[in-house]
């Protein structure tokens, strides 16, 4: 089983993290969680009952004693709202740990650098646990880290597309030149061979959600995650055979007694 990983002083068992939208019912979200084997699962502040109690909320299926919530600023397009949204999540009792999100594009979701950086900061006087949602540029990454980010939290393709990771060049990179935090690869897994290359690029950790919410069979596909994880990350570890562009015997007959 591979090695548990450590955030901001906290363990975590798993190193797959999963989302809580989109599932077809709580029920459903539920099972897939335990399914995922994760420890931390993050929920949308903007998008969940804190305050009427008489209603139900997908917080009432989520079993806090076994599971972390890392509250998250989807939806947020300004650093002051992302902020705002990040004192009301401690406010109300859920975490001082935060995925931050700050939307620079409503079509392609892309972060906003500058609001990112400019939150992160604000934030992590505050006394936050921020892990930042941002794109694959190890130059920004540098420039969160530097602002007290707790992790980084790099896209592998747009949030919700499924397309896999579309730069593992980058990823490569980040890996190598991003060390004293956790790297967390959150958005565009699609299935299971996408979290599985994730971690062979060397990630500590994926974040995803619409992946097995929207799964036909979401339970199934959430074993398939926690199953794609954990070999990638054994995967990583283990340290791949070299590559070659001719042919090698498997059976080579040198060393062979006799020959």
């Amino acid at each position: 089983m591979p090695q548990s990983f450590i955030i901001a002083g906290r363990e975590f068992r798993s190193r797959l993290i999963v989302g809580t939208g989109k599932y077809r019912s709580f029920q459903e979200m539920q099972r897939c969680h335990e399914a995922t084997g994760a420890d931390m699962v993050t929920v949308a502040v903007r998008r969940v009952n804190l305050t009427d109690k008489s209603k139900e909320s997908l917080l009432d299926f989520i079993d806090r004693t076994k599971i972390f919530i890392l509250p998250n600023t989807a939806a947020c397009y300004t650093a002051d709202d992302a902020i705002r949204t990040a004192m009301l999540a401690r406010e109300v009792g859920l975490s001082h740990w935060i995925k931050l999100e700050v939307i620079g594009d409503e079509k392609t979701l892309f972060p906003d650098n500058a609001g990112l950086l400019e939150a992160t900061r604000t934030l992590v006087k505050e006394g936050f646990v921020v892990l930042p949602y941002t794109n694959d540029d190890v130059v920004n990454a540098r420039r969160l880290i530097d602002a007290g980010a707790a992790a980084v939290m790099p896209l592998a393709a747009p949030i919700g597309s499924g397309l896999g990771v579309q730069n593992a060049t980058n990823l490569r990179i980040l890996r190598e030149m991003i060390t004293e935090v956790p790297l967390i690869v959150d958005a565009g897994v699609g299935t299971a061979s996408d979290a599985a290359i994730a971690m062979e690029l060397g990630a500590d950790g994926v974040l995803m959600n619409t992946a097995i919410a929207l799964a036909d069979d979401a339970e199934k596909m959430a074993r398939a995650m926690k199953l794609g994880v954990e070999a990638g990350r054994l995967a990583f570890e283990a340290g791949r055979m070299p590559k070659k562009l001719y042919a090698t015997a498997s059976s080579p007959l040198a060393g062979v007694i006799g020959s």
